[in-house]
């Protein structure tokens, strides 16, 4: 179905939701996590829903999730307002166990789905990059060699896209080594995030 097809997001979400399109090359049944709305004025890009999202069908019901919030200033109840968040996933269902971790996003629900899902929310402005397949897919060749210096220089992408390192407790010792994060770069973040939420209030 093309874009022009969908009346409204809605209708969207419903089929992104019953997606089976990689159901043979998943673990378990597909159980693709989204969160969204036509109105929706920040989108948070992640890599994938990990087996307790993926069981609970809630985005970031997790430690990354609250790790996630922290660095944004917002509360549960905000962050799950499809008002204020798109939560956008590069793969939708929980992809696997690898080596080292889960295995990488499917890649095949970026392109099947992303198109659409953004033009169906005209009002998003800003979209956070979360780790490397978030700013691989969306900034290309503009994104630096290592994810270290794309998020340190994240003002480059902005207003657009805002860069981050994924939230996860594993990155523990990458926030020691990279006490900047913390100190410039989450101010600046919730900074941003207050702004546009102040902004749809306003609106209403």
């Amino acid at each position: 179905m093309t874009l022009t097809e969908y009346a409204n997001i809605d209708k969207l979400l419903i089929d992104i939701r019953s997606c089976t399109y990689c159901k043979a090359q998943l673990p378990h049944a597909p159980n693709p996590v989204i969160q969204a709305a036509a109105d929706s004025k920040i989108a948070i890009i992640g890599q994938a829903p990990g087996q307790k999202v993926q069981k609970s069908g809630i985005p970031w019901d997790d430690q990354s999730g609250k790790e996630l919030r922290r660095w944004l200033g917002v509360d549960t109840v905000q962050f799950y307002d499809p008002h204020l968040f798109a939560l956008v996933p590069m793969g939708f269902c929980y992809p696997g166990k690898g080596k080292s971790g889960d295995l990488p996003p499917r890649p095949e629900c970026a392109p099947l789905w992303h198109r659409k899902l953004f033009d169906g929310m005209p009002g998003i402005k800003l979209t956070l990059l979360i780790g490397k397949y978030a700013q691989a897919y969306y900034l290309g060749k503009a994104k630096t060699r290592s994810l270290t210096d794309t998020v340190l220089r994240f003002e480059h992408y902005l207003p657009a896209f805002f860069p981050l390192v994924h939230p996860s407790p594993r990155n523990k010792i990458w926030h020691k080594r990279n006490p900047w994060f913390s100190d410039t770069v989450v101010p600046l973040l919730q900074r941003s995030v207050s702004e546009i939420i102040g902004m749809r209030h306003a609106d209403h």
